[in-house]
């Protein structure tokens, strides 16, 4: 939003304006899948999150609903295609990257790219098990404390790399929304379907309990 309107430029401020409307409008319904995910661990860590799918399977299994809402939203968040119209070329000339160049916009760029990494480990981690090989015993192995760990850490990155992968794909393969259609989405059909995999996902807990 302060770069678009440090730009000086009507194009770069309506950019930045779309920007930080669009990012209100899905962090609400990407918290409220979050909350779900919450409500079944019972943990805000992310080490405890892990391993409770560890033991019980993976999140993704439990949470369908609110994993497609978390992964949506993160694509908006990320002002990645069909969600990047603070960048729309044909609309906007570029958004609000139109008055930087150089370091400046390489930095808009990098934080673009770090921002999708960090949204793929979240949804490796939250919903498809972190670390964790499906169906296998790691402990089984007898390896050493290094190669459990790199392991480990192998896991996980290919899990982050398939997300990107997904990113990409969906970037070169859909059409940008409008605008009308990115707002209706957001407040008339994801914040619903947040609150009721929320409500069904409460309900359930509290039923099994009894």
């Amino acid at each position: 939003m302060i770069g678009g309107w440090a730009s000086n430029n009507k194009f770069s401020l309506l950019a930045a304006i779309r920007g930080a409307s669009q990012m209100v409008s899905y962090e609400l319904p990407m918290g409220l899948a979050l909350i779900a995910v919450l409500f079944v661990t019972g943990s805000l860590k992310m080490s405890a999150i892990v391993g409770y799918q560890i033991e019980n399977g993976w999140n993704v299994l439990f949470q369908p609903l609110g994993f497609i809402i978390f992964f949506v939203c993160a694509l908006a968040e990320c002002n990645r295609t069909p969600f990047d119209l603070p960048e729309a070329e044909n609309e906007l000339n570029f958004g609000y990257h139109q008055e930087y160049s150089s370091m400046k916009l390489g930095f808009y760029l990098f934080a673009e790219y770090i921002n999708m990494f960090i949204s793929s480990a979240i949804m490796a981690t939250l919903y498809f098990g972190g670390y964790d090989i499906p169906f296998v015993n790691e402990a089984s192995w007898g390896l050493s404390s290094f190669w459990m760990t790199f392991i480990s850490f192998s896991v996980l990155m290919a899990k982050i790399s398939f997300f990107i992968f997904v990113f990409l794909w969906i970037r070169w393969t859909i059409p940008r929304f409008r605008y009308d259609q990115l707002m209706n989405l957001g407040w008339k059909k994801l914040i619903p379907l947040a609150l009721v995999n929320m409500l069904i996902t409460a309900a359930v807990i509290l039923y099994l309990k009894k």
